[in-house]
């Protein structure tokens, strides 16, 4: 559908070029059917020729085309870009993108002179949006949150026990108050958030306690840039410069309790917490890819005093000076690092979550738990989550590496066995984000068609993996609406959230894999593979009736590395032929290959 303005614009258009009356709604409509690129250009219009004559898109003065894109959605925009060469130069022009961000976002500043800024600013504010999915009561639809009018677009966000904070890309972050409400069973319930504020601008990064239940999430730790008054000399050269300081809020009340400032020549990128309460560790990371720390007691935050904590170098800046760290990921009990290169560092400090991690306590230090250990992995690490005893990785080729504790599935390896090193999941790749919970993970993919699914493995209690509330060994597609522009996964105990903001200028490419490299992993995974489908065999073969091969073969299909749509095909299949009386069924095992 066409905007008002748009239509009054081609209204006055007609009036001001034929001298006739205002055109009627079918001249209008096949106006702008040509100008959306729904009928042949140049095509001679339903009205008489002896009236109006052709008609064409060419025919448009380009004033009155500009204002009439201006005017459109930016899915319309970028659709209409894609119907001919003449309609992409108008929608592609500064103009047109910078009219749109400002309806979109009226206090974006004035950037660079291109229109790289501007389209990217107004696909950021028009795809933004905070979805989640609560895993408790009876309603399994996806809700959105309250947008806040003033962001630029969302670029990270946390959930606390009754609030959710949101980062913009201008650095400002926002307080999204009372998100979460207790019902008169004791339950806690979700809804659209009534009102958000500022907490804060100059805003480089957040965090808070690492740990995936909220309850334990009572400070918020901001890393920001802040101004220093010049000093009161008789040089009158002193100007003010700025800053980084981390602030520490309270996620109840947005007060701020705490503030510490670093000297100007320190300049950080990144802070995350490590640690329990009495002994909570920062990690910073430097511009330069160094790694800094300090420890403070969160229990003495709210007492009214000052005193002074040390910032101190960590053990793996220490140790290997010349790595530069490009990421950094922790937990209550471990941190991990990403150098520049793709190399992993791990650091685990307590005993049971190294066991878990490696199998072994083989190398474990009680009195120095800060020691970085190598992760064998011969490709470059892009991007990787951190759970409490087990950890997902995605190389450079799009595969997905698990290791760590299996008890319940977690790892999507198709059985419950602990692996001590990075271990392929062959039938996952290209993951757009990865999120490992405390025993279960979570995989953002996407389809041919562009669509999103989410993938879950491991425990399904409290309905953690919608769908599956017995969980699985494999990954399998859970029964969640993604939205298009999903990019960030985050899961609490009481519900799944989804960051949607797409970024033209963050663009997730993957490497093809090497022949030598793809044709002895394939080897393996053929080999699994029908491993696999030899069990699968034997357990059908134990049925005792017809149903119950085919209740056994749709939990089958569930644990198998297939796509969604061949799950939701197969399953579908199964049903209708369940539901036929007086027909026999067979199922015929070919190859491995063609499940």
């Amino acid at each position: 559908m066409t905007s008002k303005a748009g239509r009054r614009k081609l209204q006055k258009y007609f009036l001001l070029n034929r001298n006739e009356r205002p055109p009627s709604v079918k001249r209008r409509r096949t106006a702008f059917a040509r100008l959306s690129g729904q009928c042949e250009f140049g095509a001679v219009s339903t009205i008489r020729k002896d009236r109006v004559g052709p008609l064409s898109i060419l025919s448009i003065p380009p004033e009155l085309l500009d204002h009439i894109i201006c005017d459109l959605s930016v899915r319309d925009v970028v659709m209409l870009g894609q119907t001919c060469h003449y309609l992409h130069q108008f929608c592609s022009s500064d103009t047109v993108w910078k009219r749109i961000s400002k309806k979109l976002s009226p206090r974006l500043t004035e950037g660079p002179c291109n229109n790289t800024h501007w389209k990217r600013a107004s696909i950021l504010n028009y795809t933004k949006g905070l979805y989640f999915q609560t895993f408790g009561g009876r309603r399994k639809t996806v809700s959105r949150t309250v947008a806040p009018h003033l962001s630029h677009g969302y670029r990270k966000f946390i959930p606390t026990k009754d609030n959710v904070f949101i980062l913009d890309y201008m650095g400002t972050l926002f307080f999204l108050k009372n998100a979460l409400v207790s019902s008169t069973l004791g339950q806690i319930q979700w809804k659209r958030a009534c009102r958000y504020v500022v907490l804060c601008r100059n805003v480089k990064d957040f965090a808070t306690d690492p740990r995936n239940d909220t309850i334990y999430r009572k400070y918020l730790y901001v890393l920001g840039t802040r101004d220093i008054p010049p000093l009161v000399t008789q040089d009158t050269s002193d100007t003010a410069h700025t800053c980084d300081c981390v602030e520490v809020y309270l996620q109840s009340s947005g007060q701020r309790v705490f503030k510490m400032t670093f000297h100007s020549s320190m300049r950080f990128k990144k802070i995350k917490l490590v640690g329990q309460e009495t002994e909570r560790s920062l990690l910073l990371l430097t511009d330069d890819g160094k790694i800094y720390s300090l420890t403070i007691n969160e229990t003495q935050l709210d007492q009214p005093r000052s005193y002074t904590v040390q910032l101190s170098t960590r053990k793996i800046t220490k140790c290997l000076p010349h790595i530069t760290i490009s990421e950094v990921h922790s937990n209550q009990s471990s941190a991990l690092y990403i150098t520049d290169s793709g190399a992993v560092y791990l650091e685990v400090h307590t005993a049971g979550v190294y066991r878990d991690l490696f199998g072994t306590l083989h190398a474990f230090d009680p009195f120095d738990q800060q020691i970085p250990l190598a992760l064998a992995l011969s490709s470059k690490v892009t991007s990787c989550s951190l759970g409490y005893n087990h950890l997902g990785l995605v190389d450079e080729f799009g595969r997905i590496f698990m290791q760590g504790n299996n008890r319940y599935g977690q790892l999507g390896t198709g059985d419950k066995i602990d692996r001590g090193e990075p271990t392929l999941v062959p039938y996952l790749k290209r993951p757009l984000d990865i999120w490992c919970g405390l025993n279960h993970s979570l995989v953002l993919s996407q389809g041919s068609d562009y669509s999103k699914e989410i993938h879950g493995c491991g425990c399904g209690a409290g309905g953690r993996l919608p769908g599956f509330p017995k969980g699985s060994a494999f990954f399998v597609k859970l029964y969640v609406q993604v939205p298009h522009c999903t990019k960030v996964l985050c899961s609490t105990r009481e519900c799944l959230y989804m960051l949607a903001c797409y970024d033209i200028s963050d663009v997730l490419v993957f490497r093809e894999l090497p022949c030598t490299k793809g044709r002895s992993q394939g080897l393996d995974s053929e080999m699994e593979t029908s491993q696999m489908c030899t069990h699968y065999l034997k357990q059908l073969e134990s049925c005792c009736n017809l149903d119950e091969q085919i209740d056994k073969m749709k939990e089958i299909i569930n644990q198998m590395g297939l796509c969604g749509y061949q799950k939701d095909f197969l399953q579908d299949a199964l049903s209708t032929l369940q539901r036929s009386t007086g027909v026999s069924v067979a199922v015929t095992t070919q190859d491995s290959s063609t499940l």
